[in-house]
């Protein structure tokens, strides 16, 4: 099994991760059911996918006690990756980085996963009310108390247009610049996929260069490069798709070449198109952790699997000339 580490501590990790938010959290609720989570958490850690990626708000809080449950004599085993900063209302949400509160939230996680140390802890976003410097620094104390071993920084869910040359992530390599000079930052969790690659141009050099890991969030398109989804099949209306710019009928259906594409290379190696997209995923750099979320045990397990896909020159070349995905983001 292919390995990889997560910054400048070289904490070791599976090539696949597990993004557990989808068990309680933004997803189909009828479908997320506790019993079948725990098991896609031990199918994960069967196969190696030992980083295991959740945040105090995903429930809020559900997500982290179902991942301790899961853990119970298997913590060694798991790279645990919890997130504060965020705190869910019944409307909204909103950004906290007191530091009094960082380190009361800490607390609340350790307790809820159950355990001593939590291996990477990342603020989730950054609060506008506090210099991030404070925050980051609360969160650098809490790695000399022993509780964290590496900090890391969410960059997913930044709001910016996505056309060519918008700058996506400028912002977020400044927050990035400004905390390094406080304690250094172990991991950037990043959108990054064959349908959403703004990380590649200057997100993911930026941490190559500092031997910084980035954890790829929603490597799968949010499911559509799978290809097990139909257009115009509807999502329920707790489920985040409901309102997501490129999945409606219209863009599904525009976006299926991608998944076409995917699952021509795919035939070629034996495999899903949702592992060729975390094959491709990988081929990005040795610092790049894909964290595709999962409901089910055989997801889980045909996630792991594509740490075995070796994708070629060609193969990469092929998926590079597919269509860039469509879809509004403004």
């Amino acid at each position: 099994m292919d390995r990889r580490t997560i910054g400048a501590a070289a904490l070791e990790v599976g090539a696949i991760g597990l993004g557990c938010m989808p068990m309680s959290w933004a997803y189909t609720g009828s479908r997320q059911r506790g019993e079948e989570s725990l098991r896609t958490v031990h199918a994960a850690l069967d196969q190696g996918s030992t980083l295991l990626d959740t945040a105090d708000m995903y429930g809020p809080f559900t997500n982290e006690h179902l991942v301790g449950r899961a853990l119970k004599g298997r913590r060694a085993e798991a790279f645990v990756s919890t997130k504060c900063g965020l705190l869910v209302g019944e409307q909204h949400i909103v950004a906290n980085g007191r530091p009094g509160y960082v380190k009361r939230a800490c607390d609340a996680s350790l307790r809820r996963l159950q355990t001593e140390t939590i291996d990477l802890y990342q603020l989730h976003r950054a609060d506008p009310e506090v210099p991030i410097e404070e925050t980051w620094g609360a969160m650098a104390e809490l790695v000399a108390a022993g509780k964290v071993r590496a900090l890391g920084l969410c960059a997913v869910g930044a709001r910016a247009s996505r056309r060519e040359g918008s700058g996506l992530h400028e912002g977020t390599i400044r927050q990035l610049e400004r905390i390094q000079q406080v304690f250094p930052v172990g991991a950037v969790e990043a959108e990054l996929s064959v349908w959403s690659q703004e990380a590649l141009q200057t997100l993911l050099p930026w941490c190559g260069a500092r031997g910084i890991g980035f954890l790829a969030a929603m490597p799968l398109g949010n499911g559509f490069l799978t290809g097990t989804l139909t257009p115009g099949q509807g999502f329920e209306p707790d489920d985040l798709r409901a309102r997501h710019p490129r999945f409606t009928a219209e863009m599904m259906a525009a976006n299926q070449p991608l998944v076409v594409g995917l699952r021509r290379v795919a035939e070629r190696h034996g495999a899903t198109p949702a592992q060729v997209a975390l094959a491709w995923v990988l081929a990005q750099g040795p610092h790049v952790v894909p964290i595709p979320g999962a409901k089910r045990e055989r997801w889980a397990v045909q996630n792991a699997g594509a740490a075995a896909v070796r994708l070629t020159a060609a193969d990469l070349a092929e998926i590079a000339a597919l269509p860039a995905a469509l879809g509004s983001w403004d």
